[in-house]
């Protein structure tokens, strides 16, 4: 296996052997779809398991999910820093792997072993809420198994869709084209593993032994590890550089320190070129962010060897394009909030409609009906890839058919259209319920349905624009970002909520979330947030239509 540490100054220095493309990829995408199968089957259940083996009530089981879900999207940027700075990739995966190994263990032991959570609680004492609640040391045992999941969770998140990237020559036609299709079919296996989970594994663990649906997800996970050394013969290694922010601080640094000088006008001025592009041809400096351009110039008394006065170009334009991608980043934060609502007030909707599945006896639990979001997505990606994409590419004579940031565009429109659509759809829902008729769960079908174009088209452009946007150096930390916007619209809407709740409760008035849907006024705050992703949307063309897109094998 190649060695990972070290230092490099392009990429084609950092690869050590050919890469091998799509044969690398059965055991890269088979270890990250059985370990997303173990972590979405252990983690689809959960709140009832908390509730019920643990004896809390709703409000401290979603504390705790909502705490953990906020640490475990978070965990990645660590995990990137770590990745990209010193660790490597694989040697990051290959952490995180037995890392969440260890943390799923846990949690199936708290299942195995009874002294590990309380006794049972029967009917009658749930009625009365005298259940014996869990020990310090019990939920200390628990905590742990959560928090090593995180940080398995930081490991394998930030690194997997680099590493699988790294394994693709973007030098060469068959590379970029291996490249680009990767990304759809890596969110496809993620939607089939999270259909497995919410329909097999979630029926396991309700239906015949929770131990038995703990393990399962275990055992998955150790085939997964295995998995991922099995094919060490198949993969590229690239090396990290050391501290990706250093050279964000030297460039900053250097031309503040340099910010009352003249830029020069001829490239002779800067520092001799370091790095070049596959085509042999000189790396020259944009005229985006001009300031930043100062950090190369060379003055009468500094020596080349002043690294912290003087910076390369391909440090330059490194930084520039961390800078570029800002405004995307921020825009997507707002954009997410639509995906929000769907995986919270939806279930409430849900509980008020006729779960029965088509005409038979058999109801639908309330949550599985985002399982219509991911049958969207399941259907739609393969046929994108391997019918629709072909004759998009012939009309606009584009790689991929249409630029990321066009797919992105798409898919906000989508959300838009969700949120308009739930709230004609709640209105309706409402008043039928007001007058004791309950319409068929599968009314909710539609907006679910945008919703699985949204996330093909959102969720899938911005995992490959973050990732194909920033220097090589930083593509685990570019891959995370989108982690980090879930995270921050999880925390915006959780805020969006209760500011909504209280501003329109002022004056006496009823507040439109109230405890029964049926009595408040939710479609409202689906058209509100409409109408903060159009504005969104607005801000979003304005930034793509400004955003200069970059050749990172470069940089």
């Amino acid at each position: 296996m190649d060695n990972e540490g070290g230092a490099i100054s392009s990429d084609s220095t950092m690869r050590q052997r050919k890469p091998l493309g799509w044969k690398a990829m059965p055991y890269i995408i088979g270890n990250e779809t059985l370990e997303r199968l173990a972590t979405f089957g252990l983690m689809a259940n959960f709140m009832v398991y908390m509730v019920r083996e643990y004896h809390m009530d709703q409000v401290q089981a979603a504390t705790l999910i909502n705490t953990w879900s906020a640490l475990t999207n978070f965990a990645p940027i660590i995990g990137a820093f770590i990745s990209d700075s010193y660790a490597g990739k694989f040697n990051t995966i290959v952490f995180g792997s037995i890392a969440e190994l260890l943390g799923m263990s846990v949690l199936t032991f708290t299942s195995l072993i009874p002294n590990l959570r309380p006794p049972p609680c029967s009917t009658a004492d749930q009625i009365t809420g005298t259940c014996i609640r869990y020990s310090s040391s019990q939920l200390y045992v628990l905590l742990s198994g959560l928090f090593l999941l995180s940080v398995g969770t930081g490991g394998i998140r930030s690194s997997s869709v680099p590493f699988s990237l790294d394994q693709f020559d973007d030098s060469t036609e068959e590379g970029r084209e291996g490249r680009r299709s990767f990304f759809s079919w890596y969110y496809t296996t993620h939607t089939i593993v999270q259909l497995i989970s919410m329909t097999l594994v979630l029926y396991v663990q309700n239906n015949i032994s929770w131990a038995i649906g703990f393990a399962i997800p275990t055992v998955l996970n150790l085939f997964a590890l295995v998995l991922l050394f099995v094919g060490t013969r198949f993969y590229v290694f690239v090396k990290p550089e050391g501290s990706v922010f250093s050279g964000i601080v030297k460039v900053l640094v250097a031309a503040y320190k340099k910010r009352n000088e003249r830029s020069p006008s001829q490239i002779e001025y800067y520092r001799p070129l370091l790095e070049t592009d596959v085509q042999s041809n000189k790396l020259v400096l944009t005229d985006q962010f001009r300031f930043l351009n100062k950090a190369g110039i060379v003055m009468n008394n500094e020596e080349a060897n002043e690294e912290w006065r003087i910076c390369t170009v391909r440090q330059i334009e490194a930084i520039k394009s961390v800078f570029s991608i800002i405004p995307i980043f921020a825009s997507s934060i707002i954009g997410f909030l639509a995906m929000n609502q769907q995986q919270t007030f939806t279930v409430s909707q849900a509980l008020k409609m006729d779960l029965q599945f088509l005409g038979t006896s058999y109801q639908i639990p309330p949550a599985s009906i985002t399982v219509i979001s991911l049958l969207t997505i399941g259907i739609w990606l393969p046929f994108y890839e391997t019918v629709l994409v072909r004759h998009i590419q012939s009309i606009t004579n584009q790689e991929g058919g249409i630029s990321l940031l066009q797919k992105v565009g798409i898919g906000n429109i989508f959300s838009i259209s969700t949120m308009f659509i739930s709230g004609i759809l709640e209105r309706k829902r409402r008043d039928l319920s007001l007058t004791g008729v309950n319409i068929s769960v599968f009314w909710l079908a539609p907006q679910q349905v945008l919703m699985g174009f949204y996330q093909v088209f959102t969720i899938v452009g911005l995992t490959e624009f973050f990732t194909q946007q920033v220097p090589i150096n930083m593509r685990s930390i570019g891959n995370s970002l989108l982690y980090l916007g879930l995270s921050l619209a999880s925390y915006l809407s959780s805020a969006m909520v209760s500011i909504v709740h209280s501003v329109t409760a002022r004056g006496g008035r009823q507040s439109w979330l109230t405890d029964d849907i049926d009595t408040s006024k939710l479609d409202y705050f689906y058209y509100f947030i409409a109408a903060l992703s159009t504005l969104n949307l607005i801000f979003f063309l304005w930034c793509a239509r400004r955003y200069r897109y970059r050749n990172m094998s470069q940089i």
